[in-house]
């Protein structure tokens, strides 16, 4: 009876050589860093809440170096470019806050139905905003002379490692409008087509 206690004890103690073996030749976990990601799929021109945004631990090794790492700086920001759930946030997926218009104006991020006339618009044009449904006979102006902004949004789409996975047809203008006019913008982005006529 004596012998298998011995073997028991034996047994036990060469598991636990093989486990702390095991554990010497193990690798140690990388080192990991916080990185802000979107919580859900987000369309570009959203003013994100904190509800949007969630923290992922990353490796370091495949964090993306200019990531934001806190949620609470984001809240409020607009999305430059719409954004799938897992995407880091990094420089050009949001409107930066140094972006702005001519005294008086707002920056509103607004997707054109035609991305063909979207693709022409230059930094410095004026444009009217007009506002169609399949109801009404003709459009109606919702934006006039809105001043069009450089877009960070193609900047973070030409490229990059982290660069983010959308075309210029998916990509929103930013506009400098007046601020009584973001509502009317707000809701006709939700329920019509727009289009955009260069005015002088």
């Amino acid at each position: 009876m004596l012998w298998r206690w011995r073997a028991l004890v034996v047994g036990l103690c060469l598991a636990v050589v093989v486990s702390a073996a095991i554990d010497a030749v193990r690798p140690p976990p990388p080192e990991s860093v916080a990185v802000v990601v979107a919580a859900r799929p987000i369309a570009a021109g959203t003013v994100l809440a904190a509800r949007d945004l969630r923290v992922e631990l990353v490796p370091v090794t495949l964090a993306p170096a200019q990531a934001a790492r806190a949620v609470a700086p984001l809240v409020g920001s607009s999305t430059a470019v719409p954004l799938t759930a897992g995407t880091p946030l990094v420089p050009g997926v949001v409107v930066p806050d140094d972006l702005s218009g001519p005294p008086g104006t707002v920056v509103a991020a607004v997707r054109l139905a035609d991305p063909a006339m979207a693709s022409l618009l230059a930094a410095g044009m004026r444009v009217d905003v007009l506002a169609a449904t399949p109801e009404a006979e003709t459009g109606t102006v919702v934006a006039s002379r809105a001043l069009v902004l450089p877009s960070p949004a193609r900047e973070a789409a030409a490229g990059g490692p982290f660069a983010v996975a959308a075309d210029d047809e998916s990509l929103p203008v930013l506009l400098a409008v007046a601020p009584d006019e973001v509502d009317d913008l707000a809701a006709a982005s939700a329920s019509a087509l727009l289009s955009a006529a260069v005015v002088p």
